[in-house]
């Protein structure tokens, strides 16, 4: 009986290892598709281009998902809108705890009709 109470409780200890560790995975992801619509996008240069506001938006929120990723940053802006083409890059900055600058270089990975899938680097 003792045994199977020691078996039962590793188990139940490596379950909640396994989906803590696939929650932290989940939500620190550094990927994000959007939508392109009349509320998400710019023009910049004369080209579609998803909103500064929105690409700031969204990483500052996926930058420091959990207190074990990332670094807590506030302030976030992005110069321009993030051209929707395939390689399009643009860096945003934002102010870790200490107030010091970080920058955040940002690239579309992937490109539809009604969707750009981008990626930062944290």
């Amino acid at each position: 009986m003792q045994q199977r109470t020691i078996v039962i409780g590793v188990s139940g200890v490596a379950l909640l290892g396994a989906l803590g560790a696939a929650g932290t995975y989940t939500l620190s992801g550094t990927e994000s598709t959007t939508v392109l619509d009349k509320y998400s996008t710019v023009t910049v240069g004369g080209q579609k281009a998803l909103s500064g506001e929105i690409v700031a938006g969204r990483v500052q929120s996926k930058y420091h998902p959990l207190p074990w990723v990332g670094t807590r940053i506030t302030g976030t802006t992005c110069p321009s809108g993030l051209k929707v083409a395939a390689a399009a890059a643009l860096t945003c900055t934002a102010k870790d705890s200490g107030g010091k600058e970080v920058k955040i270089p940002v690239k579309v990975t992937k490109v539809s009709g009604s969707s750009v899938t981008w990626t930062f680097t944290r």
